[in-house]
């Protein structure tokens, strides 16, 4: 592995490990290598070949739901909220007896896993189980469930804030996390001064672009000022 790379591996398992997925395995009986996977950004997927685990591991046949019976269940609602799980299977713990299994080796030492990795044969089933689990109720009516990824559905308006109210306080109450916008972005963008010239407009409709996701309707929110830049 290139020294580029290994810094780079370094930087993904010092950040896994400050959030406090990963810990020290000690003499383990399975141990697994890295496979670096360059982005397009210049960063570097960490992935582990977990090739040896999946083989030994049965297979979990929960079911996933079908995409056809999600769009059907899904069309004739005028109202919709998609939400991502934030690092969805890192959410659910590993057993202890299974955490060793889990090792991956780097120069810096030998890592293993205290939540559910990516890569791991059985982890979409594992997660779409504890999904249906905690949303069972409300799966097919105020929600579709596709592993990580949530779709709140309403007729209304108004319908569909309840919705969201019920499905947030279920998200609280069993701690599954979304992903946030940095506050420090908002405050950033807060304390901007008024943009005055064409720049200054190319450059703030650039800044809140990093948070158009949070927004709705930002598009139309800002027609004025995209107007403004036509007419130059």
């Amino acid at each position: 592995m290139k020294l580029k790379v290994a810094l780079k591996i370094k930087e993904e398992v010092e950040k896994q490990w400050n959030v406090g997925f990963l810990v020290v395995a000690e003499y383990p009986q399975w141990v697994d290598n890295i496979m670096p996977v360059p982005k397009k950004d210049g960063r570097v997927r960490m992935c582990i070949e977990f090739r040896d685990l999946n083989r030994a591991s049965p297979k979990d046949n929960f079911p996933l739901p079908h995409i056809d019976l999600l769009v059907d269940n899904t069309a004739h609602h005028s109202y919709y909220s998609f939400m991502d799980g934030f690092s969805g299977y890192n959410q659910i713990r590993m057993a202890l007896e299974d955490k060793e299994k889990t090792t991956f080796i780097t120069t810096w030492g030998t890592f293993c896993y205290k939540v559910m990795p990516f890569g791991l044969k059985n982890a979409r089933a594992t997660y779409q189980r504890a999904m249906v689990t905690l949303f069972h109720d409300m799966m097919h009516k105020e929600l579709e469930v596709y592993v990580d990824d949530m779709i709140a559905k309403s007729k209304t308006l108004g319908q569909h804030v309840e919705d969201l109210c019920k499905l947030f306080e279920r998200l609280q109450k069993y701690r599954l996390r979304g992903i946030e916008l940095d506050p420090e972005k908002v405050k950033a963008n807060w304390n901007m001064p008024p943009p005055r010239t064409e720049i200054e407009v190319r450059g703030f409709l650039g800044t809140i672009n990093y948070i158009a996701r949070f927004i709705s309707q930002l598009t139309a929110i800002c027609s004025p000022i995209f107007k403004l830049l036509w007419k130059t």
